[in-house]
Parts: C-alpha cells; sequence; structure tokens
C-alpha cells in the first residue's frame, strides 16, 4: 500500500490545482492508482477524505513556516517572510478549490478558517512580541490589535471582490497594504529593514 502521506499530497495537488468537486472518488483512485480496499482504509467518506488532505495541508502549511522562521534574520524580517509566503501559496491554488470547500464541506472550511484564529494569530503575534522586545516593533503598540489587523489585511488582500485580479496587480497591493502598516510598527531600528526587504519583495 502507498504511504498515506504520499496519497494525501498527491490528493492535495488535485484539489489545488482542479478543485475538490470535479472528480469523483472512482474518478480519483484511477487517476492516483489507488486500489478500493486501500482507499476504503484510508477514508470513510468523500468529506473524510477532504478533511485528511486539508489537515494534511495545515501540517506541511506549519512546518514550512517554521523553516521560513529558521532563515530570517531578525523579526521583521520574519513577519514580511511570512505573509508574502502566504500570499503566494494562495496565488498558486485554484479559486475552484476555496469555492468548494465553502459551499460543499463547510466543517473543513471552518476548520481552516479555526488554524488561522489559533495557530496563524499565535504564530504573527509571537513574531511580534519578539521584534518588540528586541527593539525592532514599538513598544506602545497592542499586540493583540495589531496581530488581529495583520490577519484582517491578509484577507483584505486576497478577496477577489475587493481588490479583483484582473484591475489590481498583487504584488503592488501586498506592498501598498504592509509595507505602510509594517513600517508604521517600526522603530526607526526595524524601519529601514522594512523598507529594504518590500523593495526587494517579488509576488
Amino acid at each position: 500500500m502507498v504511504l498515506p502521506e504520499i496519497i494525501l499530497g498527491q490528493l492535495l495537488q488535485v484539489f489545488k490545482s482542479e478543485g475538490i468537486e470535479r472528480h469523483t472518488e472512482e474518478e480519483l483512485m484511477e487517476r492516483l492508482g489507488i486500489q478500493q480496499s486501500d482507499y476504503n482504509a484510508l477514508f470513510s467518506s468523500k468529506a473524510d477524505m477532504v478533511r485528511q488532505v486539508v489537515q494534511h495541508d495545515l501540517y506541511l502549511g506549519e512546518q514550512r513556516d517554521q523553516e521560513l522562521l529558521q532563515s530570517a534574520r531578525n523579526p521583521v524580517e520574519e513577519i514580511i517572510l511570512l505573509l508574502l509566503h502566504g500570499i503566494r501559496e494562495l496565488q498558486a491554488i485554484s479559486p475552484v478549490y476555496i469555492y468548494d470547500m465553502q459551499q460543499f464541506y463547510p466543517q473543513v472550511w471552518q476548520l481552516c478558517l479555526d488554524h488561522l484564529n489559533t495557530y496563524n494569530h499565535d504564530l504573527n503575534f509571537g513574531v511580534i512580541n519578539k521584534g518588540v522586545v528586541q527593539g525592532y516593533f514599538r513598544k506602545d503598540i497592542n499586540l493583540q490589535l495589531v496581530t488581529k489587523i495583520i490577519l484582517e489585511q491578509f484577507n483584505l488582500i486576497i478577496n477577489p471582490h475587493v481588490f479583483p485580479p484582473d484591475r489590481y496587480e498583487m504584488g503592488e497591493v501586498f506592498r501598498s497594504i504592509y509595507l505602510y502598516y509594517v513600517r508604521g510598527l517600526c522603530t526607526d531600528k526595524g524601519s529601514k529593514l522594512a523598507e529594504d526587504y518590500f523593495s526587494k519583495s517579488n509576488i
């Protein structure tokens, strides 16, 4: 039997590029070369399959975040790398994938929202707090509020109803929203770093 992680990874690639509902379970099994018995041993239903695939994706995302943070030299770079990576990840996903999840698997979509409001919130909160302690971010900022604003700005950027991709270039929207906000959070020590990172960013 193929390792479950490999199957989940293959399904994730199909879903992100083509959506969830485009293929039946039988078509997915045939495409991935999975036997019915192996499929039944892994998944109790298509909804269960989608849930496991999304949980696998969230786990991989957490691992990638840790790798990003290890490569950063300071909290200013950490927060920018996390934001850039999140935007690039979403740019590579078919909108049909998100639509299918919202319409047909609301419990799985809620899982994603819960992850955003817990894991992503805590991750960004920790980075900003570290930046305050190390003198890169201002000491008078409200950490909870700033973290909430950064996450909501991210949701704003990726909302096609607010910034239709045929009218707005994603990289310019990203810089226009985050450059001024992150720079405003910075001390003199962090401000120059923020401007340098944004000038080099390419999305």
